[in-house]
């Protein structure tokens, strides 16, 4: 039996599924491709993860491409972290190349063609569906493992968060955290002292801090309503095909802060929303992560326990995730362990850090007698990968070195003519690109403040009147008080004139002489 047969064999029996599977390419051996040996992937593992990886320029985004096409034929929706634009092609139809001809001449698969369902999305200022979310849905704990808060200050995130449950105080974007935040530490710490305890200026300050970090990278924007519903994720379309959700992102790649922000705000909100649904037939969605590293960039240690737990737990909602990125070392190990699908693209091999890398690349593939992995990891061709997935029974697959299938649809993205009309055709953009301003946290604590602040100083205002009364009536009493004073005095001076003279010796002596001198004419009478 020749070598080439064997591995016929071989591969034959390590990718033939009992389900529904998707064609990834055909297998090649010692640079030749075995027409028609098949190289597939069993739709029933796809929420088991997987990896894209490969330098810049080996086809990494084409690939991304292709499965997403492959599973929108098959009625499964996806989400792309469109990095660098050009994932917008899948709207259109591909024009052909001979090229593609020959490939699929050599794959022994028919090409077609096709454009695809697409929604586009946006984070920012871009045409598409803007995406936001309440800085409630979050929750105390992924809200301070975003900020990557310690204890304490995690402690008094959770208290904002209780006061304004208790108190019916939405907490929807960013200013509304800080708002009630300020005012839990200073204006209103009387009024929690008993029943939640105090707030340490020192921990508001660092708290603060780490809000304007993330405000730099314009996470405001993120923070919002109208909050997107994952659930809007799982759509067909009239024919039966899977949405394709791309968003686009070119513009957040020197925000990673946002985009890792985002990202686990997404895949929490997926793992709360969505029913357990166990080992599906098909998964319900498959998410890819262009980029992947910008994600574990900036992640801390707190964020990076969140991801490897979601990760972890997702794929019981019949969700997969696949991480797109140049090396799998930019992965951490304990998300690396659970990715069931690898798809490796070539390694440059320029400096021997480069070197090094590629061999603790080659030790993450199962050991085959077939290759040197290693050494094909470097002479690998546009295009071409080693490829390994889970069968039906989670059991890896043989490793092939695969001629990969071509997109069907445009490999190129789409005019801004072609973009803004997708956009009108949306049927999500309406509902989500409108902003609503409702009453929320800052707006009541605000009025609270202001109405304090009024009543506050119509006591003062009404204390001053009172206090301007009382000093014009004691004015008014002294004044009268004083008046009646002096009239007596002059009163009593007039008096004292008058007595004066009546009692003087002169007039006593006066008044008895002639007394006496009237008794005695009345006597001689």
């Amino acid at each position: 039996m020749s070598k080439s047969t064997e591995f016929r064999q071989h591969l034959e029996a390590g990718y033939t599924f009992k389900g529904d599977a998707v064609l990834l390419g055909s297998a090649m051996l010692d640079g030749e491709v075995l027409t028609g040996a098949h190289i597939t992937a069993p739709l029933r593992t796809f929420n088991r993860h997987g990896l894209i990886a490969g330098a810049t320029g080996t086809g990494k985004t084409k690939t991304l491409q292709n499965i997403a096409e492959r599973l929108s034929e098959k009625g499964v929706p996806s989400l792309l972290m469109d990095i660098k634009g050009d994932l917008s092609g899948l709207a259109a139809a591909s024009d052909g190349h001979a090229k593609i001809d020959e490939r699929h001449a050599q794959i022994g698969s028919p090409w077609q063609a096709k454009a695809y369902p697409v929604e586009l999305l946006t984070l920012s200022d871009e045409p598409g569906t803007r995406l936001r979310a309440t800085v409630s849905e979050f929750g105390p704990v992924l809200f301070s493992k975003i900020l990557d808060l310690n204890d304490t200050q995690t402690g008094v995130t959770a208290l904002v968060f209780k006061y304004c449950d208790d108190n019916k105080l939405p907490l929807v974007d960013l200013a509304d955290f800080r708002k009630a935040l300020q005012y839990l530490t200073y204006e209103g710490k009387e009024e929690i002292r008993d029943d939640y305890g105090r707030i340490s200026p020192a921990s508001t300050g660092a708290i603060l801090r780490k809000i304007v970090e993330i405000e730099e990278q314009d996470a405001d924007r993120f923070f919002g309503e109208r909050s997107f519903d994952v659930m809007d994720l799982l759509r067909t379309d009239e024919r039966g095909m899977g949405v394709i959700h791309a968003l686009r992102l070119t513009d957040i790649q020197d925000r990673p802060k946002l985009f890792s922000t985002f990202m686990l705000s997404l895949l929490a909100e997926v793992y709360n929303s969505f029913p357990e649904v166990g080992d599906k037939a098909d998964p319900k969605l498959v998410i890819f992560i262009d980029e992947a590293h910008l994600v574990f960039r900036e992640a801390s240690d707190a964020l990076m326990d969140q991801i490897e737990a979601i990760v972890k737990l997702i794929r019981s909602k019949g969700v997969g995730i696949f991480f797109v990125t140049q090396l799998p070392t930019d992965i951490p190990d304990v998300v690396l362990s659970q990715l069931g699908m690898k798809v490796q693209h070539a390694l440059r091999a320029f400096t021997a850090k480069d070197r090094k890398a590629i061999k603790l690349t080659a030790e993450n593939y199962p050991l085959t007698p077939y290759y040197e992995t290693a050494e094909v990891l470097t002479k690998l061709g546009i295009g071409e990968a080693l490829v390994t997935v889970l069968n039906e029974k989670g059991i890896p697959t043989p490793l092939a070195h695969t001629m990969l299938t071509a997109p069907s649809s445009r490999m190129d993205v789409l005019t801004d003519a072609e973009i803004k009309a997708l956009v009108r055709q949306s049927r999500l953009a309406d509902r989500y690109n409108e902003r609503v301003d409702r009453e929320s946290a800052h707006e009541i604590l605000t009025a609270k403040l202001e109405a304090a602040e009024a009543a506050a100083a119509e006591a003062e205002a009404k204390a001053q009147r009172e206090k301007e009364l009382e000093a014009l009536e004691k004015s008014r009493s002294k004044r009268s008080s004083s008046g009646s004073s002096t009239r007596s005095r002059r009163r009593r001076r007039k008096k004292s004139t008058i007595e004066e003279i009546a009692d003087s010796r002169m007039t006593q002596t006066f008044i008895r002489e002639l007394t006496r001198g009237l008794m005695g004419l009345l006597k001689k009478r």
